[in-house]
């Protein structure tokens, strides 16, 4: 397949991987009724799901760097969409907690394997915009998983958005394990069996842990998906319990919101990191460091305005900013790491950004609302946003060190 329908097919699969995943925060307030569940509970079915989602991530990176990507990625499709349509027929808690998590296995096969299959699809030039448009699936899949899940909701009960979202992945799941595997390192490197292009070596796996671009890159995304995980879960409820909206506008106001600011702040952040990459080396950390943390301000004027109105300003604002650094984020992982183990890198990248991140924080935003409130809670998204935005003005001072230019591939 040629690169622009590779990224093409990645997209469409990422897509539904962000539908599946957001479309339980729609269903949040009934699902809360049904089953009377506290804040914590609500926030421990999105941390169930992403501590299974980065544990077996690093599995499924090193199996990745050794075999067949497309086939894995298949597998993981076609696993998490019958769990993603299982959460529709639960009858307690307990089950709904179990099938949530094993969402969390299927997607992690996709997460860690298609960024390293994508970055070696196209030339290290492009990466950043390839990677920013696999990526824009983030906020088109998370506002179609607000929208479609309240509106199924609302017609139909909360069990049949599981159903509906869930069951169509089976029809992807065949024709993405039949994809090409192409070579590590990118076009024109030698291809080995399953597309592999050298063994892996201990050494090269090592080198992660003393890559600090690397490291860096690992600590502003952990503390960016810190701070989007927790927002993710809370804010629809947020809009409904502090705002005053009802579930049904408030899914649709944040759904088109997070649409519209994702696709124009991942487009915005690609072209930038590419376009100013060729004057300025650390132009990926450049463009997402000044976005995250201008990003902060906006996420406290979402707690301070004084209207409806202001609040949902405030919101589009921070999600532009925030969406600027998906691409180039992404595509430094690429940059700094050996191609023989790209694939790990990404996954490793999954763990402790997810482990750290949005694994935690909308259980922590629940506990802290059960106690301060919901609006109280949020403050932890400047303060995370400011922390991202400095790491990644630290890592400048690495990547044109680290980078690892296409003639060493």
């Amino acid at each position: 397949m040629r690169p622009g329908s590779v990224a093409v097919a990645l997209f469409g699969v990422n897509l539904l991987n962000y539908i599946d995943r957001q479309a339980i925060f729609a269903v949040f307030p009934p699902l809360q009724a049904e089953l009377a569940l506290s804040d914590t509970q609500l926030g421990l079915l999105a941390s169930a799901f992403m501590w299974v989602y980065l544990s077996a991530a690093p599995v499924f990176g090193l199996l990745a760097d050794r075999g067949s990507r497309p086939r894995l990625m298949g597998l993981g499709v076609a696993v998490w969409s019958v769990a993603t349509g299982l959460s529709g027929v639960v009858r307690t808690y307990g089950e709904l907690l179990a099938a949530r998590a094993a969402v969390g296995i299927g997607e992690a096969s996709y997460g860690a394997v298609a960024p390293a299959l994508l970055s070696d699809t196209v030339a290290p030039g492009a990466r950043g915009r390839a990677l920013a448009f696999f990526s824009m699936a983030i906020p088109v899949g998370s506002a179609l998983g607000y929208l479609l899940g309240g509106a199924l909701a609302h017609r139909f009960g909360w069990r049949a958005a599981f159903l509906v979202v869930g069951l169509p992945g089976l029809l992807l799941a065949w024709g993405v394990g039949r994809m090409a595997d192409p070579p590590r390192g990118g076009p024109g490197s030698p291809r080995g069996p399953a597309g592999a292009a050298a063994r892996p070596q201990l050494g090269e796996y090592l080198a992660l842990c003393r890559t600090r671009s690397y490291l860096l890159n690992c600590l502003a995304m952990t503390a960016m998906t810190f701070v989007v995980g927790g927002l993710a879960a809370w804010v629809p409820t947020y809009l409904v319990r502090v705002r005053g909206m009802d579930l049904t506008r408030a899914n649709l106001v944040f759904g088109l919101l997070t649409l519209v600011s994702g696709v124009v702040g991942t487009v915005a952040g690609g072209w930038l990191g590419d376009r100013l990459r060729t004057r300025i080396p650390a132009a990926y950390f450049l463009v997402s460091g000044v976005g995250l943390a201008l990003s902060a301000p906006c996420a406290a004027g979402v707690i301070l305005a004084p209207d409806q109105t202001s609040a949902l300003a405030f919101i589009f604002a921070a999600e532009v900013l925030v969406f600027l650094n998906t691409g180039p984020l992404n595509a430094i992982v690429a940059d700094v790491s050996a191609p023989a183990v790209r694939a790990t890198a990404y996954a490793a990248n999954i763990f402790v950004i997810h482990a750290l991140g949005d694994a935690i924080s909308p259980t922590i935003v629940g506990m802290i609302s059960d106690r301060l409130g919901l609006a109280a809670a949020l403050w932890v998204a400047p303060a995370g946003l400011l922390a991202a935005a400095l790491f990644c003005f630290w890592g400048m001072r690495w990547y044109g060190r680290e980078y690892r230019v296409p003639s060493a591939e």
